[in-house]
């Protein structure tokens, strides 16, 4: 019987950041499902917050050395991985010095979200896709959690789908209540513009904003199912979620993950069998 193939790509994980819900939930996850029989793989930045000689990150050469090239400007893409030892996970982390390095998550030492937050993201939703591509990896399902990984469904759907990695997975989105206020500014839509990425159908989402939950609508209109990370997600992404007729998954399944989640992917996978 063959092994189903999970990818998430999250936002944070403990113990490498500061404990949040969000946090502990990014790493409880992966854990569970890999418990109940798939196999998976985990990504997240690599936050200037987190200690690498304390978590024992170390660089993969085969895998960094590549530039990814965003507004015409190349950023070397830096992989590192670490272990969980507890979990029996390895977990790899997106790093480069211009989007992660002694920089903070979201906010600034002032509080103020940074003014590139909007290119972080597609750098962090690049760099993980060329990195899969290299481990010749084949995901059955990719699950995006937080805001950071909204970036990748519409690199996956449009960008990427003709790769043998991408082809034939099916993309999950967990969506949440707006976190902060995000402006990811005009310059946005220039930078994320990628291979088969057009500005038409960009402007069919964005209608004029680049807010929170214009994003997470981006990541909404180019995946095959969405869940419901609290009860507090904005009625503008339900609502645009619903009208796509995507498969939604209600926030009440999250008190018993290590079944929903599971029986989730298994039905989507199923679909495409």
């Amino acid at each position: 019987m063959k092994v189903k193939k999970i990818l998430f790509i999250t936002q944070e994980m403990t113990p490498f950041v500061p404990d949040s819900e969000t946090a502990e939930f990014g790493k409880d996850l992966p854990k569970t499902i890999q418990e109940n029989g798939f196999e998976i793989r985990t990504f997240t930045p690599k936050w200037g917050v987190i200690n690498e000689r304390r978590n024992q990150l170390h660089e993969v050469i085969r895998l960094s050395g590549m530039n990814i090239i965003i507004d015409e400007t190349d950023h070397p893409l830096i992989i590192k991985v670490a272990s969980l030892p507890s979990a029996r996970m390895q977990i790899y982390f997106i790093d480069n010095d211009d989007y992660f390095m002694k920089r903070l998550v979201d906010f600034d030492e002032q509080g103020n979200p940074y003014t590139d937050n909007g290119e972080r993201a597609i750098f962090y939703a690049r760099g993980v896709l060329e990195t899969v591509k290299k481990l010749k990896w084949v995901p059955d399902v990719i699950h995006c959690q937080g805001w950071i990984s909204a970036i990748a469904p519409i690199f996956i759907k449009r960008a990427y789908h003709d790769e043998p990695s991408y082809a034939n997975c099916k993309v999950v989105y967990s969506a949440t209540e707006p976190e902060f206020e995000l402006d990811f500014g005009e310059h946005f839509m220039d930078c994320i513009q990628f291979k088969d990425i057009e500005t038409e159908e960009l402007k069919e989402v964005f209608e004029g904003s680049y807010g929170f939950d214009d994003l997470q609508k981006l990541a909404v209109r180019y995946s095959d199912a969405v869940i419901l990370n609290d009860n507090k997600v904005s009625k503008k992404v339900t609502d645009y979620a619903e009208s796509l007729g995507l498969p939604i998954l209600g926030a009440s399944a999250k008190k018993d993950y290590k079944q929903t989640y599971s029986e989730f992917y298994d039905k989507l996978i199923g679909d495409e069998e």
